[in-house]
């Protein structure tokens, strides 16, 4: 049986756009963000063989960002793999559960299978859509106790600040 994983997830302000709120994740206590970036990290190396070690990792940890709010719509049908239809990568049947750092998610999302049983909801086989040649990221997959789940996806932790940046910087 594979190990259950523990999902926080997240509300807080895009920028400094404090009415407008997107959603973020925790798997297991760390940023879904810092999942992606180590993920990607090799495969973006062979493109940013110029960038200093302090560039990189700033780019590795904002190349994605959470989904607006006011984008996602439904977020329980969304985050429960039932998206909008302009939300579903058709040749992988994937969510997005990131977008892009630019504000706009289809520019660079982060893309997951979400499957569902009455007792999981499970995370697998993430991509970026737009680096078909990298393949399946090594991420997850995640599987969560769906009633946990359900329950963070209803009533997300409200942060006053995106929980990797603060001015000026990214942290961890």
């Amino acid at each position: 049986m594979t190990a259950m994983q523990r999902i926080e997830i997240l509300n807080y302000p895009i920028g400094e756009q404090l009415w407008d709120l997107q959603w973020g994740f925790r798997i297991d206590g760390t940023d879904l963000r810092v999942h992606a970036a180590e993920a990607t990290r090799d495969l973006w190396r062979q493109e940013l063989e110029d960038e200093e070690p302090a560039e990189e990792e700033h780019f590795l940890l904002t190349q994605h960002d959470g989904l607006a709010l006011s984008e996602v719509g439904d977020s329980v049908r969304h985050f429960l793999g039932d998206p909008a239809p302009e939300f579903v990568d058709p040749s992988s049947c994937a969510t997005p559960v990131l977008g892009c750092s630019c504000g706009l998610w289809g520019c660079w999302p982060l893309l997951t299978v979400i499957a569902t049983t009455s007792e999981t909801v499970t995370w697998s086989s993430f991509r970026q859509p737009f680096r078909r040649e990298w393949g399946e990221l090594a991420m997850g997959p995640y599987v969560f106790a769906r009633s946990a789940y359900e329950d963070a996806l209803t009533e997300p932790t409200r942060l006053a600040a995106d929980p990797l940046r603060t001015p000026g910087k990214v942290t961890l």
